[in-house]
This record gives C-alpha cells, sequence and structure tokens, in this order.
C-alpha cells in the first residue's frame, strides 16, 4: 500500500477521533498481522470492539504485539503528558480487547466481521477466503484491505459474495484517516452499509468507489509516481529537480522520487506489473526500464539503503 505522508518527519502521531455512530461490528478478526493489520486491530479496539488477530507464528503475533504497545505508548504519552498515572489505562483498555492466535478457524468463529491484511498475493488472499468462508458457522461480514488486486478477483471462490467487499485503510493506520470502501455487483446494501459504518466507528472518513484497479488514491497516485520515472527516464529533468518543483510549485510534502524510495521501488512495480497484466492495452501501466533496473538490482529504496536516492 502506498503511503501519502512520512510518519516521522511530516506527521504528529495523534489518536484518530472515533465516531459515535453505533456499528453492528461488536467483534472482528483481522487476518495478517504486519503493519496493516496489526493498525486494524489497534483502531478497532481503540473503538471499544473485540479483536482477534490470526497470523501464521506465535514469534509474528509477538512482534505485531510489540508494535501495538508502542503505538498505544506513544499516544498515551501524548494525550497525558503531565499525568503518568493516566497513561496505563489508554494502554490497557486498548490491548485487553485484543486476542491473538495462531488458529484461523477458531479466529473467525465470534467474527461479526472478518478483514484480510496478508500479503498482495491473488491466488494467496483466494486460498485464505475460500478457508475463511468453510470455517464460518453464522452470517459473518468478509473484508479484504487489498490496495491493488481486483476484489471481483480475489473473491472468485467464494460461494456467498453478498457479505465480501473491500475495506482499504492507509499506512500508518492509526494516523491517517481515510478509508476507502469497496463493492462488488453481488456485495448486498446491508454488507456495504455495514462496512461504512465500521470505517467511520474506528475513527475514518470513508470514500466509496467502484472496483477499479488501485480505486480511488492509488488510482490517481501511481500514474503520477511513474510519470515521473518516465520524466527521468527520457532525461526531461532530475529525479531531483523533479521532486524539488512539485514540493515548492505544488506544495507536495514529498516529491515523487522520495515517495517512491519511501514506500518501496518493489511495492510499486508489483503494483505496475500487475496492471499492467490485467489491461496489457493502457500505456500508462507498461514497465519501468528504470524502475526495473533498480529493482533487479536489489536498490529498492529506504529500506535497502539505496533507490533513487542514497541513504546513511
Amino acid at each position: 500500500m502506498l503511503q501519502l505522508r512520512k510518519l516521522a518527519e511530516i506527521c504528529d502521531f495523534r489518536a484518530c477521533e472515533f465516531s459515535t455512530v453505533a456499528s453492528p461490528v461488536k467483534n472482528i478478526c483481522v487476518v495478517g498481522s504486519g503493519l496493516m493489520g496489526s493498525g486494524i486491530a489497534q483502531v478497532a479496539a481503540q473503538a471499544s470492539m473485540m479483536v482477534t488477530l490470526v497470523d501464521k507464528t506465535d514469534a509474528i503475533l509477538h512482534k505485531s504485539k510489540e508494535y501495538i504497545q508502542n503505538n498505544l505508548q506513544r499516544l498515551a504519552k501524548k494525550q497525558c503528558k503531565e499525568d503518568i498515572k493516566a497513561q496505563a489505562p489508554i494502554i490497557e483498555n486498548a490491548m485487553e480487547k485484543i486476542v491473538m492466535t495462531t488458529n484461523l478457524e477458531q479466529g473467525v468463529q465470534k467474527a461479526d466481521l472478518v478483514i484480510e491484511a496478508i500479503v498482495e498475493n491473488l491466488p494467496v488472499k483466494q486460498k485464505l477466503f475460500e478457508q475463511i468462508e468453510a470455517a464460518i458457522t453464522r452470517p459473518t461480514l468478509l473484508a479484504s484491505n487489498t490496495s491493488s488486486l481486483k476484489l471481483q478477483d480475489i473473491a472468485k471462490n467464494l460461494k456467498n459474495k453478498s457479505r465480501f467487499g473491500g475495506l482499504h485503510f492507509f499506512n500508518p493506520v492509526p494516523i491517517m484517516k481515510l478509508c476507502e470502501v469497496i463493492r462488488l455487483t453481488e456485495t448486498s446494501d446491508d454488507t456495504f452499509n455495514a462496512l461504512q459504518t465500521f470505517g467511520k466507528a474506528v475513527g475514518k472518513t470513508t470514500v466509496t468507489c467502484k472496483d477499479v484497479p488501485g480505486f480511488i488514491v492509488n488510482r490517481l497516485l501511481v500514474p503520477y509516481l511513474i510519470e515521473a520515472i518516465r520524466m527521468a527516464e527520457r532525461g526531461d529533468a532530475s529525479p531531483r529537480d523533479i521532486d524539488t518543483a512539485m514540493k515548492l510549485g505544488a506544495s507536495y510534502p514529498m516529491g515523487p522520487f522520495e515517495l517512491l524510495d519511501y514506500v518501496g521501488l518493489d511495492t510499486t512495480k508489483f503494483i505496475l506489473d500487475g496492471w499492467h497484466e490485467s489491461y496489457p492495452y493502457e500505456k500508462q501501466f507498461d514497465p519501468s526500464p528504470m524502475l526495473n533496473k533498480l529493482v533487479a538490482a536489489g536498490k529498492l529504496g529506504k529500506k535497502s539503503g539505496e533507490g533513487f536516492y542514497t541513504y546513511k
């Protein structure tokens, strides 16, 4: 998932303003405890929902627990700077609502809503939703947090698509205030409304979109980033000058190449390749030689120490 703001340098860690809208969802299960899954679990717990977080190993879940606790500690310190004793309840009230397990079948049993937040791999997601549907014994809502895959493809093997939709959160989930809510043609009105209400209940502004590549944000953002790369490929301008122009001329907090390095060049390539495969006649989704070369060389951006820029 692509990020629009740089957490450490651009924005302060602050609490979401949780809605007073009553949600029919009281118990959720999040499958996948990476940054996205952990963030979704955190905001749901902060909204007084019971959360079951599922992943493959206890070690992975332990890292997720530490991540959520650290987030809550930072939040508590900001909210209660002068009152150390008041910080503990903020952390405890959220953490006591989160249960972690490696057993998918047990994890989904009590859930009103199951949210998938695993790797962006279509066959893996399809198989997971088959397993979830086989395990649930009640009218549970199902949602994917995919940022780049078509929901229709993810739901291909579901027997009941009326209870399925998309909930695309943005990273870092506790800070970013947007959630894109996506429906298929088969998604029922009740499901669609419940997903929107859930998004609002966990403190997000919800927008809705059809099941199109990248939904709203990434459909606009990825072509912008790729066009910046194509300008550099043609020799129109240097990455640094393009970044400077967009920051000073368009008031963007980050230039496109800074953002590409921050989110990971492999992530952008993965999304672009998927769109090109699905829509081979869309020229804007054509592969980028410059991007492919950097990824092949292991230059993935900040996380590898080098991308379009070099990091120490």
